[in-house]
């Protein structure tokens, strides 16, 4: 039987709509059950976080076609603890040429109209940053924004135009500002 002791430890407001989960060993979370367990399964029998997601996938295509699929969107950020390397996986899709796509960031800086610590990010009256250096391949891409992202809290958002003369494939993305440049993602470009 739980005590007071040890629930606080738990979720000091024991009121949820949700069910909370932590664990010491893995933890696989979706919206069915069998996937779930088939994903726990996978983790049980020795698989990584990889062959727990894809075997989580694979049923999820089948209890809930209507919602999972190949060829559906797969943001993952990945951290590689052999290497001590932290990178994202943008699988959204490729970008036209000459669109506006949205890159999301951490570490750009100082902002004008700063928000108070903790608070988020005003709507209205934009925290933006100096213009950073956006380049895809080897060309510079325009910036129209670059600040906070509205109504969040330390997440700064870049609204880029991808060049428009940059040919079908895979570009290394990165982000320079105030001569720090980011580490490389990486977007297909159609």
């Amino acid at each position: 039987m739980p005590t007071a002791a040890n629930t606080s430890k738990i979720n000091p407001n024991p009121f949820t709509t949700r069910p909370e989960i932590e664990g010491t060993f893995g933890v696989v979370t979706t919206t069915h059950w069998i996937a779930t367990a088939v994903g726990m399964a996978a983790l049980e029998k020795g698989g990584n976080a990889f062959d727990a997601a894809v075997a989580t996938a694979f049923t999820l295509q089948v209890v809930e076609p209507h919602l999972n699929g190949p060829g559906g969107d797969v943001p993952v950020i990945v951290h590689d603890v052999k290497r001590g390397k932290t990178e994202v996986i943008c699988g959204q899709g490729p970008a036209p040429a000459g669109a506006t796509i949205q890159l999301y960031a951490n570490g750009l800086g100082p902002v004008t109209n700063q928000p108070a610590s903790g608070d988020p990010a005003p709507s209205a009256s934009y925290a933006e940053t100096p213009t950073p250096i956006v380049m895809i391949g080897t060309q510079q891409a325009q910036v129209l924004f670059s600040g906070l992202t509205p109504g969040a809290g330390g997440l700064y958002a870049l609204n880029v135009i991808v060049p428009a003369s940059l040919a079908p494939g895979p570009y290394p993305v990165t982000v320079s500002i105030s001569g720090r440049t980011s580490v490389a993602s990486t977007i297909v470009v159609h």
